[in-house]
């Protein structure tokens, strides 16, 4: 017999409902790629496998769709960061992130901008992904502090401050092999003076 307390309880989205948003989203993240943050819902719809109308009752709107893409992709950048640590040592982990960040950066340069203009540049999103890639970022830098593979003088909101200087050529031809010869620069200087480099 159902209660009213069981009839107010919010119900679980169905499976197939999570597995198209989840579509949608990965869908979105390449088309942008691809395309640029402009690209037609359209085609997002049909790379997903879904029909517009599905689309439109995931997101009501292009910003809705942008606002979840972008917090998509902060939370998988962020978690690969422990995914990284249990793979690799700490000094290898935090490079590689490092070059994921720069990725993510020429990725979803023109999404931030279409979004802080949407919903504002001190929107909950943002303070939001600023918190989570600082954490990611002082979790990779602990680790190889703990490990004596960096040293530990570093301050990790300088590393940050030195990566977003890296990450604003991403939007010129090379890029990525640029980003990641200046993300080695960076790691070669935080392994200088560490107990594991002596």
């Amino acid at each position: 017999m159902s209660t009213k307390a069981d009839a107010a309880a919010p119900r679980a989205p169905r499976k197939d409902a999570a597995r198209n948003r989840e579509a949608l989203l990965a869908a979105a993240g390449e088309v942008y790629a691809e395309r640029g943050v402009e690209a037609s819902l359209e085609e997002i719809a049909r790379r997903a496998g879904v029909g517009i109308g599905t689309l439109y009752r995931h997101f009501p709107n292009r910003d809705a769709m942008n606002e979840a893409v972008y917090r998509r992709e902060v939370e998988s950048l962020c978690d690969g960061a422990a995914e990284l640590l249990a793979e690799q040592r700490p000094v290898d982990a935090l490079s590689q992130w490092m070059r994921r960040f720069a990725g993510y950066v020429a990725r979803k340069r023109g999404m931030a901008m279409a979004l802080k203009s949407a919903l504002g540049a001190d929107n909950e999103l943002f303070s939001y992904s600023h918190q989570r890639i600082r954490d990611a970022l002082n979790l990779l830098v602990d680790a190889g502090v703990k490990s004596g593979e960096i040293r530990s003088d570093l301050d990790s909101e300088d590393l940050l401050r030195a990566m977003s200087g890296i990450c604003m050529a991403t939007d010129t031809p090379g890029w990525a092999e640029r980003s990641g010869r200046l993300v080695d620069l960076l790691v070669d200087g935080l392994r200088y003076g560490a107990p594991a480099s002596a």
